[in-house]
Parts: C-alpha cells; sequence; structure tokens
C-alpha cells in the first residue's frame, strides 16, 4: 500500500512542479501575466488551474493520513501565484516523506471514511486507494496539465508522464 501510494504521489507532485516551471517560463517568454494562466480553467464550471494544484494536494496528504489512520495537514486554498502553489507542492512533498513503509502495514483492510460528490463514502483501504484517490489524483494532475496545454504552455505527454527534467 505504501508503494501503490507514497512514490506515486510524489512523481505526481513533482509533474505538478515542472508544470508551474513550464508556465512561469512561458508567461515570461510571451511577456503576460503568469496571473492568467493561475486563474485559467477549461470550463466555467471546472476548478482554476490554482484549484487543481490544491486538490491534488489534498488528495494525496489525506489519501496519506487515511490509510495510516494518522492526522494530516490541513491547508487554507489561499494559494493565487505559482509561487505559492510551488511552496504547497513542497509542503505537501515534505509530508509525504515522514511516512514509512511499515506505517501502512494492514492498511488494506482499514475502514476509511471521505467524502466525494458530494456525500459520504466507506469503503477498505484497497478500495479507497485504488478506485478513489489515485483516480481523483490523476485527474487533478491531469487536469492542471490540460489547462497549461490549452493555453499554450509547450508541455506534452513527457512532461505528465514525469520525464520532463530530463
Amino acid at each position: 500500500m505504501y508503494r501503490a501510494s507514497i512514490p506515486v504521489f510524489l512523481r505526481g507532485l513533482d509533474v505538478l512542479s515542472v508544470l508551474l516551471d513550464r508556465a512561469d517560463v512561458h508567461a515570461s517568454a510571451r511577456g503576460f501575466d503568469v496571473g492568467i494562466l493561475a486563474a485559467a480553467r477549461l470550463a466555467p464550471d471546472m476548478l482554476p488551474f490554482t484549484g487543481q494544484i490544491q486538490r491534488a494536494s489534498d488528495t494525496a496528504k489525506f489519501a496519506a493520513g487515511r490509510l495510516t489512520g494518522l492526522p494530516s495537514p490541513r491547508f487554507a486554498d489561499t494559494e493565487l501565484t505559482l509561487d505559492e502553489l510551488r511552496q504547497r507542492i513542497d509542503v505537501t512533498a515534505d509530508y509525504l516523506k515522514t511516512f514509512r513503509p511499515e506505517q501502512f502495514d494492514g492498511s488494506e483492510a482499514r475502514t476509511i471514511s471521505y467524502n466525494a460528490g458530494g456525500a459520504p463514502r466507506q469503503s477498505g483501504g484497497q478500495d479507497y486507494l485504488l478506485n478513489f484517490a489515485l483516480p481523483n489524483f490523476y485527474f487533478h494532475v491531469a487536469t492542471a496539465h490540460d489547462i497549461l496545454r490549452h493555453n499554450g504552455v509547450p508541455i506534452g505527454k513527457r512532461e505528465y508522464l514525469g520525464f520532463g527534467r530530463e
């Protein structure tokens, strides 16, 4: 359960960091306010780029906490700039790096309570991780990627798959 969660979340957070770097470079090269990208969204009823980063962060840290039975930090979701989003990603990654594999022993059978789609839900730890936490995390990482791509940031599949630092 550790291997299927913590390293996966850390890699996804690194992908988001690369996306922030690319967005910053793109805005500077084109001479426009990078805040435009931070506030961009794919559709009027979807969260903006900032919200996608915030939800990916939340999903990762709450999954780790729920699976281990440990408290997770809470963030105010007030990030508006790329630097603030970078800080959030870094704080989330630092938190995830505190976990050890043995803390996840037996977590596949732990009953996990969470909200999804506005409704309270419960499932076993393995089902929670595989059927909610990971898909939700990837949804927000992919949507963040897509928002930037839609707005002309030169990123592609390599960045999404985690090869953007090569």
